[in-house]
């Protein structure tokens, strides 16, 4: 009896312990579960609480600092608020999901369109670079050296920016230039008069002149002398020019010389000693065309005979025919003496003086004139 109610009371024991841990293990998960839910209460209050207070907040936009408070607990929520909208392009110092606190500095780069002209394309494109330099540096434009950009790479960008880029070319070129020689006339008093002698051959001269030209975007725009120099000297040509005056053939008629003709012109009469028939005449000046003296030579105007030209009395002969010195009367023309000579004047050609260049051109070659040679005398008569 003894040992059955020994074994029955072990079995109700068991039985209440039993009870009392699975009564213990459910409240403990029921403990656990009240504590979880309560610290998230306790920690959404606290961010509701937070969330739900006054923040100073500070938002650059595009570089312009503003100090603005705000109930807002994130950043896209806080942009929001303050009309702020975002593109593709811009930039933000913070995700936009971020949670917003008290003292944050939130930085904003909004994008702007910038074109950029270069090597004859267009390029537009949207960025949150600052300056012209810091935007084509963005793309796979080069800018060298020598290149132009407008508006200049330091200049603030700001919106709907147009950039142009001019490539600028230098390129060195040399061309050569040909001086001429001068022609020198020098007086030959060995060399008779009329006739002339090449001295010296003239040579040009080479002129090498290297030049820098500026192209910008292929056109040229500038051209700069940068180096001038004589790769040969020129030398002039020395022409001597005969000044030597001819003996003058004179012939002296005796006295005993029988007279050809006496002749009757223009009311007055007089002695010929010889008649010349078809004779050419011909004009000249004391001018570089006829005598190949200007105005400033020392014989300039002189003749053979030494005498000063005179138009109406000078003639130039040919000293075999005429005497130097002697009077003539030539038909259509009238009285004239012969005080020069010619090179061009040989046989029955006479060379009459004008003062006129432009009437000793008109008058021509004649032909056919009668010419009576009187003597070293103007007939008294006339």
């Amino acid at each position: 009896m003894g040992m059955f109610r020994v074994l029955e009371s072990h079995g109700q024991r068991s039985s209440s312990m039993t009870f009392a841990l699975r009564w213990k293990h459910g409240n403990l998960r029921l403990i656990l579960l009240s504590a979880i839910i309560s610290i998230a209460m306790t920690f959404m209050f606290l961010v509701l609480l937070y969330g739900t207070a006054d923040k100073s907040v500070s938002v650059v936009l595009n570089g312009q600092e503003t100090v603005v408070t705000t109930k807002q607990w994130s950043l896209q929520r806080l942009l929001d608020e303050q009309a702020i909208t975002l593109g593709p392009d811009d930039k933000v110092s913070m995700p936009l999901n971020a949670a917003v606190k008290d003292g944050d500095r939130i930085v904003v780069d909004q994008a702007v369109q910038v074109t950029v002209k270069a090597d004859g394309k267009l390029k537009t494109f949207y960025t949150t670079r600052k300056t012209v330099g810091a935007a084509i540096g963005q793309t796979d434009i080069e800018i060298r050296a020598q290149d132009k950009v407008y508006p200049s790479l330091n200049t603030k960008l700001e919106g709907n920016t147009k950039i142009t880029v001019v490539r600028v070319d230098k390129h060195i070129t040399e061309t050569e230039e040909a001086m001429p020689f001068t022609i020198v006339k020098k007086m030959d008093p060995n060399l008779e008069t009329g006739k002339t002698l090449v001295v010296q051959q003239g040579q040009q001269g080479l002129i090498v002149k290297k030049f820098e030209k500026t192209f910008a975007d292929g056109m040229l725009v500038q051209t700069r002398l940068l180096t001038k120099f004589m790769e040969t000297s020129k030398r002039d040509k020395i022409v001597a020019v005969g000044t030597k005056k001819p003996k003058a053939d004179v012939v002296v008629l005796s006295a005993k010389s029988p007279e050809t003709a006496t002749v009757s012109k223009g009311g007055a009469s007089f002695n010929a000693k010889k008649v010349l028939k078809n004779v050419t005449l011909t004009a000249y000046t004391a001018g570089v065309e006829s005598t190949g003296k200007g105005k400033g030579h020392p014989e300039y105007g002189i003749t053979a005979s030494g005498a000063k030209v005179k138009e109406g009395r000078t003639i130039a002969v040919d000293p075999k025919v005429i005497p130097i010195g002697w009077w003539v009367y030539i038909e259509g023309i009238g009285f004239r003496r012969a005080e020069d000579t010619g090179s061009a004047v040989k046989g029955n050609k006479i060379d009459v003086y004008y003062d006129s260049q432009k009437y000793a051109m008109k008058f021509g070659k004649k032909k056919g004139f009668t010419v009576y040679v009187l003597g070293p005398n103007k007939p008294s008569a006339v």
